[in-house]
C-alpha cells in the first residue's frame, strides 16, 4: 500500500480501479451516453472511464469538456474520481457541477510529478481518494493490499 499527498480540487471520496491515460478532451473525445473514449486518435480509444479512477496529467481541449464530464457523471458513465498532475479548472468545474446538481461524489485531486508517475505506472491497480476534508487529503494506491 502506497499513500500519497494530494491537493483537493473537488472534494469527495472514491475507491475504484485506476486507468492511466494521456491527456483527453472530453469534448468530442468521450461519449457521455455510452461511456466510451471515441477519439480515434487517442490511445484509450474504445475504453470506458465508468467506475474507474481516471489518472492523467491534464485534460486537453475545449472548455466544453466540463459539460461533457458533468453529463457523463449524471449518466453514470463518467469516472469515479480523477487524479491529475496539473491543476485543471475545466475538469474541476465539470465535477463540481455534477456533484451539486446530480449529487455525485466525484473527487478531483492533484499530486506532484513523482507521485503521479508512480500512480500512472500502477496500471489498473485500485486507488482510493479520500478528499472529503480538504485539510486532510489521502490518496492510497492498492488500498486492498494491506
Amino acid at each position: 500500500m502506497n499513500t500519497f499527498e494530494a491537493v483537493t480540487l473537488v472534494p469527495g471520496h472514491a475507491r475504484a480501479p485506476g486507468i492511466a491515460l494521456p491527456p483527453l478532451s472530453f469534448w468530442g473525445g468521450y461519449d457521455a451516453e455510452r461511456g466510451l473514449i471515441v477519439d480515434a486518435t487517442h490511445p484509450g480509444h474504445g475504453q470506458s472511464l465508468a467506475s474507474r479512477i481516471l489518472v492523467m496529467p491534464r485534460a486537453r481541449g475545449s472548455s466544453s469538456s466540463s459539460s461533457v464530464l458533468a453529463e457523463a457523471l449524471r449518466n453514470g458513465t463518467g469516472p469515479a474520481g480523477i487524479v491529475l498532475a496539473e491543476r485543471d479548472l475545466i475538469l474541476s468545474i465539470g465535477a463540481i457541477v455534477a456533484n451539486e446538481l446530480y449529487a455525485s461524489n466525484v473527487p478531483v485531486v492533484m499530486v506532484d510529478e513523482t507521485a503521479f508517475a508512480h500512480i500512472a505506472a500502477a496500471g489498473d491497480a485500485h486507488i482510493e481518494i479520500d478528499a472529503r476534508d480538504a485539510a486532510s487529503v489521502r490518496l492510497v494506491l492498492n488500498p486492498d493490499a494491506t
